[in-house]
């Protein structure tokens, strides 16, 4: 049984664009979301004077993408206001520290370590960290607690607004039992002959897995957003031509079904009728039952 899980934000200006305190309740860690044009104020955070992690947002120049550099530290306060002058993309910050004096330099070193590897894999954001930090060689117990904090900043970090640690898709078998009826449910294919792509419905929308197939070519008919979106996955390799076809490269998420089917086909379709389940049932079907 999947337990809920309780955050509580605390707007210490009464906006959502000011100084964010957040938590889990019954965790002992914390966070604290600061724009840039406020971090001279992080001083006067408590929270902020301690070992721990952070993780710089803002836009990558080169491809106009939602960027993050992750760091570690043992004064954050004073490592971040450092990256003022260093380090120009990012407009806000969030730190996460222990309400407690637990976390060590060889925490905050492993936990730096583990984000940045985690980041990467979800692929969200592009990744300004030059290179994969070393991780801390941590005793067992060290490394379990470790782990456990990693799957609370994921929560806490996304509530804030930023999805970055989160999968396009999991493939994790959480519940063993339920796996045959998640697969059946939320896996379809696309209703086309020359072309084999498959896809999973997400809370954020439909991805569409790597290995699927697409239509070389646009019609003229394409909506102009829709056709925007086929050449941005074009442009960047993540659709590539292969034996007269376009690859999908890794895991893609679009916005609906019928946007997913078009930008694969080429052309304007309607996409609860065009993705079908295991049993041939489209997703239009399954909506209205």
């Amino acid at each position: 049984m999947v337990r809920g899980r309780q955050i509580k934000i605390y707007l210490a200006d009464g906006t959502v664009t000011g100084f964010r305190h957040a938590e889990i309740m019954g965790w002992t860690g914390q966070a604290l979301s600061i724009p840039r044009n406020r971090i001279k104020e992080l001083n006067d955070w408590d929270e902020s004077q301690k070992p721990g992690v952070y993780f710089l947002f803002g836009v990558d120049a080169e491809t106009g993408n939602d960027a993050v550099y992750i760091g570690e530290a043992e004064h954050v306060s004073n490592r971040i206001y450092q990256h003022l002058s260093g380090k120009d993309f990012w407009n806000e910050a969030v730190c996460f520290t222990n309400k407690d004096e637990n976390l060590t330099k060889a925490h905050v070193k492993y936990l730096e370590s583990r984000l940045v590897a985690l980041t990467g894999q979800a692929n969200r954001f592009v990744l300004l960290n030059g290179n994969q930090p070393p991780q801390a060689i941590l005793p067992r117990g060290d490394r379990d607690v470790m782990e456990e904090f990693i799957g609370n900043i994921r929560l806490l970090i996304g509530a804030l607004g930023f999805r970055l640690l989160e999968p396009l898709v999991s493939y994790d078998k959480v519940i063993e039992s339920n796996m045959d009826k998640v697969s059946s449910e939320d896996t379809f294919s696309l209703k086309a002959k020359k072309y084999n792509a498959q896809a999973k419905r997400t809370n954020e929308g439909i991805v569409v897995l790597a290995g699927s197939e697409a239509s070389k070519t646009a019609n003229s008919s394409l909506s102009k957003g829709y056709g925007r979106v086929r050449d941005n996955l074009i442009e960047k390799g993540k659709l590539l031509l292969v034996d007269n076809k376009l690859i999908l490269q890794e895991d893609v998420l679009f916005a609906s079904p019928s946007q997913a089917a078009a930008v694969l086909l080429g052309y304007p379709c309607s996409g609860p009728d065009y993705w079908l389940d295991s049993s041939g049932v489209s997703l239009k079907q399954k909506e209205s039952l």
